[in-house]
């Protein structure tokens, strides 16, 4: 098998409000699950449970992004704080030595 090289550098990646959206898709979730559980029987009968587990599934798993991206999100944070930091300190030049 030929090994693939890219032709092109690979795009930026795209930020945008990712907590917002993780928290958004978890609470869709969540209320599809809760929306499906009167119909539990109903699930039951026709053999569709799955329907309603996906969706305990979906609202479990975006709490787990939800912890990964705010964690994400807060390195972020501390690192632009260090470069900015750091920026600073190397605009100000060196410190006055006393004689």
């Amino acid at each position: 098998m030929a090994k693939w090289t890219a032709k092109h550098e690979a795009p930026e990646p795209l930020e945008g409000p990712i907590v917002a959206t993780v928290a958004g898709g978890t609470i869709l979730w969540f209320a599809l699950f809760l929306f499906q559980l009167p119909f539990y029987g109903w699930f039951a009968d026709r053999g569709m449970l799955w329907w309603v587990w996906t969706c305990a599934v979906g609202g479990v798993l975006g709490l787990i992004g939800l912890w990964y991206v705010r964690g994400r999100d807060a390195a972020l944070k501390r690192h632009a704080d260090a470069l900015a930091a750091r920026n600073d300190a190397d605009q100000a030049g060196p410190a006055p030595q006393a004689g």
